[in-house]
């Protein structure tokens, strides 16, 4: 990753922290903060990305994500991250958590600069075979109106309370009224994809099958029932034919979801409703995540741009357009 970053003409500024083997903010020296409030972490696994990032430390910075590393680390340092779709970023160098999941994309503060990054690092190295070189083609400039856009319509329903859904269903306003989309109504389909997550424990427990065999896991920090340690453990009990039937059932969920988004190009959706991140993580599909309001203690919330499998740049359009008419993202945690 630092090659390809070389190769376009960047400079390494600096290797950042990731939560232990991918997961949270914590690690063996200790744990990133979130710079809009110190006594809380910076989430995970992009932590240092996220973190650095928001105040001000680099420009913008490259997370990983499996199944929300990037996600979550920029909701929570009120950065936007871009997880491209599977496969359009080569992973050659970076630690490997789960081959069939995990993916590579930029952390920066606004969409537009996530577009530029994007364009320097994306496509096929001869290092990652999952990676193709496949079209990207962005125009800041581009009409937001020519781009069909839905909403996740059962996640925003006024029947259940979450925390985000105001600053959620005014992002909605903002994009019906103030750039004059016409936001169609679009639901997951009906499908237990909450049954299928452990793919990506299973295999992650082969790709530390090593560190869990030689009983140096006992090194790591966190060591509670839901750390790696005792996950890799139990995943090891996980049948091979329920581990081919879980990825059978997510191939048929791919098509399923294609379906669902094939009338529009990019669906906006609450963050972390609905099993949407695990989903399209599952999936492959793109997000963008930008902030999109604050909570009452002042740390920063976000909505959620979706697309299709390689509509990389329309998620990333209508998330610029969004930018374009807030100022969410051009706020900075009150540093001393």
């Amino acid at each position: 990753m630092v090659q390809r970053l070389d190769d376009a003409g960047a400079v390494l500024v600096a290797k950042l922290t990731l939560g232990a083997l991918a997961m949270g903010d914590v690690w063996f020296g200790g744990r990133t903060r979130n710079p809009w409030n110190t006594e809380q972490g910076s989430s995970g696994s992009s932590a240092g990305p996220g973190s650095a990032t928001a105040s001000g430390c680099v420009g913008f910075s490259i997370g990983t994500e499996t199944r929300g590393s990037i996600v979550s680390p920029s909701t929570r340092n009120g950065v936007t991250g871009f997880r491209p779709t599977f496969g359009r970023v080569s992973r050659h160098g970076a630690m490997a958590l789960s081959w069939s999941m995990d993916k590579i994309g930029p952390m920066c503060r606004s969409a537009e600069d996530c577009a530029l990054v994007f364009a320097a690092i994306h496509g096929a190295d001869g290092h990652d075979p999952t990676t193709r070189t496949t079209p990207f083609r962005w125009d800041a400039g581009r009409d937001p109106r020519e781009i069909r856009v839905g909403f996740l319509e059962r996640a925003f329903e006024a029947g259940e309370r979450y925390a985000n859904r105001d600053h959620d269903l005014e992002t909605l306003r903002v994009l019906r009224q103030d750039l004059g989309l016409e936001l169609h109504p679009v639901n997951l389909p009906d499908f237990p994809i909450d049954a299928l997550g452990f793919i990506l424990t299973a295999e992650a427990a082969a790709a530390f099958d090593e560190l869990t065999r030689s009983g140096r896991d006992d090194e790591l920090t966190r060591q509670g029932s839901g750390a790696w340690p005792n996950i890799f453990r139990s995943a090891r009990m996980i049948p091979a034919v329920e581990y081919i039937q879980a990825n059978r059932a997510r191939a048929m969920y791919q098509v399923m979801l294609a379906d669902a988004f094939r009338d529009v190009d990019v669906v906006v959706a609450p963050s972390y409703r609905l099993g949407i991140l695990g989903a399209t993580n599952l999936t492959g599909q793109p997000c963008v995540a930008v902030p999109n309001g604050f909570t009452d203690e002042g740390t920063p919330l976000s909505i959620s741009f979706l697309a299709n499998l390689y509509q990389d740049a329309e998620a990333l359009q209508i998330a610029h357009a969004y930018q374009q008419a807030t100022d969410f993202h051009l706020r900075r945690p009150p540093l001393a």
